[in-house]
């Protein structure tokens, strides 16, 4: 199996600027990025998203997201899921002000009081589904996670890293005629090439078998994607041969 970074959370907030709660987002994202769970998120610049970053588009179909959106409009998880995947958690920085019966924030350089408490009240929205996401259970007097004390609550401050430096290959195989972005394939092929496996019928079954961890494959497409893959492995392991 194909060694891919650790698993992390991507957090997509709305990049709108005409409203307070825009800058509230964009805050709030930060504070969980850089104090509250620094270790295990990762940013996804929406724009750069929209625009077909390709780094951002594959961690957010390996790694599940938390779109972090300013009114109802919910630009932030619906572009996630027009070019990715639907957001494993959304939040609504209008929504929630409602809920916790918070003040109207004001002001888009600077917040008012109101808007800074938003700020927290998300990020804390925010690192709260982060911890359900990793399946990770905090206990909430001794600040750590459950049978492990050396994981604070807060984690060491760190600057916000991209998702676009994830480290997550893809790789574009036309399969039926139709071109599908494949993730980690490169380096599927790269460990099935070190272990010795030849591109033959028996390594197919193998290699698609491990293709399906990472990505869907439509029912009944399975012959037409076993094609594809030792195709594609086929020149790869070709070019080894001649880089060799």
């Amino acid at each position: 199996m194909p060694d891919l970074p650790k698993k992390k959370v991507g957090i997509v907030s709305c990049s709108g600027e005409e409203l307070p709660e825009g800058t509230v987002t964009r805050l709030a994202a930060l504070k969980v990025l850089e104090q509250l769970r620094p270790a295990d998120t990762v940013t996804i610049c929406l724009p750069l998203f929209l625009a077909g970053g390709e780094g951002d588009r594959a961690f957010a179909k390996f790694y599940p997201t938390i779109a972090i959106d300013g009114c109802d409009r919910r630009c932030a998880a619906r572009g996630t899921e027009m070019y990715s995947a639907k957001p494993a958690g959304s939040i609504v920085v209008t929504e929630l002000v409602a809920e916790r019966g918070l003040g109207k924030p004001e002001g888009k350089r600077h917040l008012n009081e109101a808007g800074l408490q938003a700020v927290d009240a998300t990020a804390g929205q925010v690192a709260g589904l982060v911890d359900e996401l990793l399946q990770k259970h905090w206990d909430r007097t001794t600040g750590a996670v459950e049978g492990n004390a050396a994981l604070p609550v807060i984690q060491e401050p760190v600057q916000a890293t991209c998702s676009c430096g994830s480290g997550i290959p893809v790789q574009e195989v036309v399969v039926g005629g139709q071109e599908v972005t494949l993730i980690a394939l490169p380096l599927i092929f790269q460990q099935l090439h070190a272990a010795g496996k030849p591109a033959a019928p028996e390594t197919t079954g193998e290699l698609l078998e491990t293709v399906r961890i990472y990505n869907p494959i439509p029912p009944g497409e399975d012959e037409a994607y076993a094609a594809a893959l030792a195709r594609e492995y086929a020149a790869f392991c070709g070019k080894q041969g001649a880089a060799g």
